[in-house]
């Protein structure tokens, strides 16, 4: 009797230790479509261009490895399956969210953390109601349910979501009751970064400001006005979440622009949103520095994009990232840009068109552009312009006129990127950690262990 007695407080001062040594403050970054080739795109950037003799602030974690990303339906996910996995540790089909494939629901670390105490903060430069956001709250057969998702959230409790929209405000073409049912569950909506300093609510919705009705928060390339940013919201997460969950928190921070940028296969706001999502994951850091024996960060992708690739035979596998400091437009806003023109039916030249890619791009003024490739871009400036007659690329989120592609595809030759497509790859993604338990993650090889890891840690498992 007295042996079964010592036992069970032995067990029972084991796992209260345990629970003692487990992180107060968890940060969980997820790049989305932040493939190792779009790590070392960004760090040479940083190195050859910013001359940073320091690597970008992920890799000099102390704990790196890497992940597998594929899900149930094979061996290439969509950031449903994979923000599920991230989530919730269970692979699932893609499109699901929150869900099995035979859609039974399963409980995200996040919410799992949510009951025993710390409050959470789901933050993206997307939508909230998109995919990887989403897993980590909602429980639905279709990623396309967005008032359900949105649902799903106003249930969650949770004391922040940050994004650029809100999709479920509508349903079937017509406005839903999902602003409703948000309020009188107690959350309540804020426009802009600026207005969160006056929020006394314990639950927000922070979104962009009303007029931009954009899909996410607007590229960093392209210096949106009064637009959400990263590193911004995850400041705004830290100050709301010590206010509301002062003892305990959990925060997952995601790039969402990094894969939109993947998808149109446009490496110069690659680079930048990755140095925007550097920027946010310092934030975290600096809360860390101040927390160091409290605090976990851990970094990784959902899935690789674009399957960017540094150097190619084209280019003689040389780069010259220095030419990405000209781009100063997006290749979704160079489309947008395109498509304006024409619609105004004013007349529009090929010097004035050079005179544009001199100002957004850097062609000729600062980037040379073999003439070869101003012929080419002549022909598809009068196939796209004049004869109205061009080939469009669908890619996910855009469609870029013949035109645009062409441009975009001189910019790849001048900084020595290319891709292997405009969707998913099935690479591996990298894992980096930093913090209590961070040692943990030195051992990663699928995507689904990392949330056991961080249920581990903290003492749920």
């Amino acid at each position: 009797m007295k042996l079964k007695l010592f036992v069970s407080l032995f067990l029972m001062n084991f796992c209260l230790g345990a629970i003692a040594d487990a992180p107060k403050y968890i940060f969980y970054f997820i790049g989305d479509g932040m493939g190792m080739g779009h790590i070392m795109a960004t760090q040479n950037y940083n190195r050859i261009v910013l001359g940073n003799e320091e690597p970008l602030l992920m890799m000099q974690f102390p704990v790196t490895s890497m992940a597998m990303t594929y899900s149930s339906t094979g061996p290439i996910t969509d950031s449903a399956a994979a923000g599920t996995a991230l989530a919730t540790g269970h692979k699932t089909l893609n499109g699901m969210v929150g869900v099995t494939p035979d859609t039974t629901a399963v409980e995200s670390v996040a919410s799992q953390l949510h009951k025993i105490g710390y409050g959470v903060g789901i933050i993206t430069t997307v939508a909230p109601d998109d995919a990887t956001p989403s897993a980590f709250y909602a429980h639905q057969p279709s990623r396309k349910m967005k008032y359900e998702i949105g649902l799903d959230a106003a249930a969650s409790g949770y004391e922040l979501i940050a994004g650029s929209r809100l999709y479920g405000t509508e349903k079937d073409g017509k406005e839903s009751d999902l602003l409703k049912v948000l309020a009188d569950s107690g959350v309540t909506i804020v426009r802009g970064l600026d207005a969160m300093a006056d929020v006394k609510s314990k639950r927000v919705i922070l979104l962009n400001p009303e007029h931009l009705t954009s899909s996410n928060a607007g590229y960093t390339i392209d210096s949106v006005a009064g637009a959400l940013n990263l590193p911004g919201m995850t400041k705004a997460g830290i100050e709301h979440l010590q206010k509301t969950s002062p003892e305990k928190f959990f925060m997952m921070v995601e790039g969402g622009n990094i894969d939109y940028a993947g998808h149109s296969n446009d490496g110069g706001a690659v680079v930048k949103e990755i140095l925007n999502f550097n920027e946010a994951l310092a934030v975290a850091y600096e809360f860390y520095q101040a927390h160091p024996d409290e605090t976990l960060i851990v970094v990784t992708a959902d899935h690789d994009t674009g399957g960017l690739i540094n150097g190619f035979p084209a280019t003689g596998y040389s780069g010259w990232y220095e030419n990405i400091s000209y781009q100063r437009i997006s290749k979704d806003s160079f489309a947008d840009l395109c498509m304006a023109i024409m619609k105004s039916r004013r007349i529009f030249t090929w010097e004035d068109m050079k005179d544009l890619l001199s100002e957004k791009l850097g062609f000729w003024s600062k980037i040379a552009i073999p003439d070869a490739d101003e012929k080419m871009l002549q022909e598809k400036f009068d196939i796209t312009f004049n004869q109205r007659n061009s080939k469009d690329e669908k890619t996910l989120y855009k469609d870029f006129n013949e035109f645009t592609v062409s441009v975009f595809k001189v910019m790849d030759n001048a900084t020595g990127i290319d891709w292997t497509t405009t969707g998913h790859s099935g690479n591996p993604v990298p894992v980096f950690a930093v913090g209590v338990g961070a040692e943990e993650f030195s051992r990663i090889s699928n995507n689904i262990e990392i949330p056991d890891r961080i249920r581990s840690i903290s003492g749920l498992k």
